[in-house]
């Protein structure tokens, strides 16, 4: 039997039909009339783009990780590592999406496997806010507030000047607006 989820008329939600066949009264008739079409899974199809994404991601994170090692900062001390990733992160993502989106077309997995798993694996504003949070229980309002703005502001000014950059180098590019 089909849930309400699956059934949908014309922008409103068919209920199913109970046990005995009636409808359940909902607008556009009987669920399997006319008015009704079968809703596809929400993942139907996108198995690829779940692949790509999940692996991109486990590369992006294990970077992330290696930043941490190799720039380690002690647990009271102002969290330059991650302000850096993200920073990195965020000019990497202004160069890429002028590339794949004013550039050579890419091909369609591309942006879910660099775009939103690498970069978003990479990236951590998560810790960003972890961070902050400590900084703050730590007593230590003016680290915290600097973090939390500079870490913004240079992500913001990152990806712009990346993005602006990258227009400027792109073959063919060098009119469109930043």
């Amino acid at each position: 039997m089909a849930s309400s989820e699956d059934l949908v008329t014309d922008g409103a939600t068919a209920a199913p039909a109970d046990a005995g066949g009636a409808a359940g009264g909902a607008a556009g008739g009987a669920p399997g009339g006319p008015a009704a079409r079968r809703r596809p899974p929400v993942l139907r199809g996108q198995g690829p783009a779940v692949a790509v994404v999940a692996a991109g991601g486990a590369l992006g994170a294990t970077a992330r990780y290696g930043a941490g090692l190799l720039w380690t900062t002690g647990p009271s001390a102002f969290p330059w590592t991650t302000l850096l990733v993200n920073v990195v992160g965020c000019a990497v993502i202004g160069v890429f999406l002028v590339v794949i989106t004013e550039g050579r077309p890419a091909h369609p997995l591309l942006r879910p496997f660099f775009g939103t798993g690498v970069l978003g694996g990479f990236t951590t504003f998560s810790t960003y806010a972890v961070d902050g949070r400590r900084l703050l229980e730590e007593g230590r309002p003016g680290p915290a507030a600097a973090y939390l703005g500079l870490t913004l502001a240079a992500a913001m000014a990152a990806v712009w000047a990346a993005a602006a950059v990258t227009r400027r180098l792109l073959p063919g590019a060098a009119g469109r607006a930043s």
